[in-house]
């Protein structure tokens, strides 16, 4: 097996491994040692003497290319020792870039303050998995909360990793990651990043231009296997996908409001400021407590559906 392109047995392997296992918060991670050399690396960058723009592109334009070149060399000599070595190895990286479990998690922990008619609780929960404002949240802001997180996460922490994952191997799959925590860490759009963090935005809606469009298909074919609603789920991802800020966030959240029959998106307040948001799946009813699990199950069975699409192309390639 060349140790640059994951077999068709990895990725699978890294998935289960990530069921198993979850996020492993008392071990190193890559991607949260991503964010640290992010929050190290901007102020030395920030200081160059260019425009914004400039500086936040050779920002990303050094760490992106960096963490691919570590990752192969370190397959690279693994490889060199022993080939078996290489093939674990390939497995913790990628595993490392799935977060289906700990979105699970996340979520359900969510939904079960909110069974238990803990409604300070819940708003602390979601508040560790979504950007807006919590403190006002009402019952059902909290459970939609929860269920656009899963929703919006399936695709750049599922969907998006293993299919860079099946393009290049784990060297391609963290070079995801770096682009998609740049975005989370300086692709904010105030006055402290809108110009420093544009490149890493622009990065960020490149990378995930094709997963997001996939997802539909897989989100529809969840639907399809656990709802009957293929149909509802696609029309409401085609028609209303768009009513998103992001190009691509839209569709995964179309996609399941159709599939949860939820209406999704709409105003919510962000850093103290009201932002006016469209919404998505305007002919259902805004989601209760009750459709976070369903949103849980819809997420881990099109993952496993992307999984085994993935891993069967390259069997066959």
């Amino acid at each position: 097996m060349d140790f640059f392109v994951s077999g068709w047995s990895v990725l699978p392997a890294a998935f289960i491994l990530d069921l198993i296992l979850g996020d492993p918060l008392r071990l190193p991670h890559p991607v949260r040692l991503m964010g640290r050399v992010i929050q190290m690396a901007e102020p030395r960058f920030r200081r160059l003497p260019f425009n914004p723009i400039l500086c936040g592109g050779l920002l990303a334009g050094f760490l992106i290319p960096a963490t691919w070149l570590l990752a192969w060399l370190a397959l690279k000599l693994a490889f060199l020792f022993y080939p078996l070595v290489s093939y674990l190895l390939e497995v913790v990286l990628v595993y490392y870039c799935l977060s289906a479990r700990s979105l699970a998690t996340a979520a359900r922990e969510v939904g079960q303050a909110l069974e238990s008619r803990d409604l300070n609780t819940a708003r602390q929960k979601v508040g560790l998995i979504v950007g807006r404002d919590v403190d006002g949240l009402s019952r059902t802001g909290v459970a939609q909360g929860a269920v656009e997180t899963v929703a919006e996460n399936f695709v750049d922490g599922v969907l998006a990793p293993l299919f860079f994952a099946a393009l290049g191997g784990a060297p391609l799959a963290l070079a995801y990651k770096m682009v998609n925590t740049l975005d989370s860490m300086v692709g904010y759009k105030n006055e402290a990043y809108i110009a420093f963090g544009r490149v890493a935005a622009r990065l960020d809606d490149g990378a995930n231009y094709l997963p997001a469009r996939f997802s539909v298909v897989v989100i529809g074919l969840g639907s399809w296997l656990l709802f009957g609603r293929f149909r509802t789920s696609l029309r409401t991802a085609l028609q209303e996908g768009r009513n998103h800020s992001s190009p691509n966030a839209g569709l995964p959240e179309a996609a399941f409001a159709g599939a949860l029959q939820a209406r999704l998106g709409g105003p919510n307040i962000y850093q103290g400021q009201l932002v006016d948001k469209p919404f998505i799946g305007l002919s259902f009813d805004r989601p209760g407590p009750e459709k976070i699990k369903p949103a849980c199950i819809l997420m881990l069975v099109s993952s496993t559906i992307w999984v085994f699409t993935v891993s069967a192309v390259l069997f066959f390639a």
